[in-house]
């Protein structure tokens, strides 16, 4: 399986990268193709709601930026991970605005390969995720049709701990 996971990490050395590495390292030893892309060193804009892609664009954003290669890697990813620190109860803004962009090719329907979608997400509280699970619920599951294969969390002391880096790395590995 052709998995794309989207780091939405600022600090190059935070507990979100060590989570997606556990989750990378445990699918690409059950034999799937991980391609990490780090948002936060990428030139992307925001969405400006112009509706080239929808009119004359046939699917493409008027906006050249490095949003181009992870449309690229999306179409052919067949299982995309969000992975982002909790910022105000959501992810992070890079994220977001990566996620605005994918209106360009999500919407009127999904990436014809896409399938299956899942969320790691880091905090210092446990109280803080319904925001970014919220958006996941609804934007990815429900409205894309996409598989849920899980929502992975850690929060103050679990960041970083070898018992939830198994658990991801089991997951990774554990997918079909």
């Amino acid at each position: 399986m052709r998995i794309l996971v989207l780091n939405g990490r600022p600090r190059p050395n935070g507990n979100t990268k060590g989570m997606v590495e556990a989750f990378r390292e445990g699918a690409v030893s059950a034999g799937h193709q991980v391609d990490v892309v780090d948002v936060c060193h990428m030139k992307i804009s925001g969405c400006l709601g112009c509706e080239y892609c929808h009119t004359r664009g046939s699917g493409t954003c008027a906006q050249k930026d490095d949003m181009q290669k992870i449309h690229a890697l999306l179409k052919e990813a067949e299982m995309l991970v969000l992975a982002s620190p909790i910022y105000y109860h959501g992810i992070s803004g890079q994220l977001k605005c990566v996620l605005d962009r994918f209106y360009s090719v999500a919407y009127p329907g999904k990436p014809p390969k896409l399938k299956k979608a899942a969320m790691i997400l880091s905090s210092g509280d446990p109280d803080m995720y319904d925001g970014a699970v919220f958006s996941y619920q609804g934007d990815f599951l429900d409205y894309l049709g996409l598989e849920g294969m899980g929502v992975f969390t850690a929060h103050g002391a679990e960041n970083g701990s070898a018992k939830k880096l198994a658990e991801l790395r089991a997951f990774g590995g554990s997918l079909k």
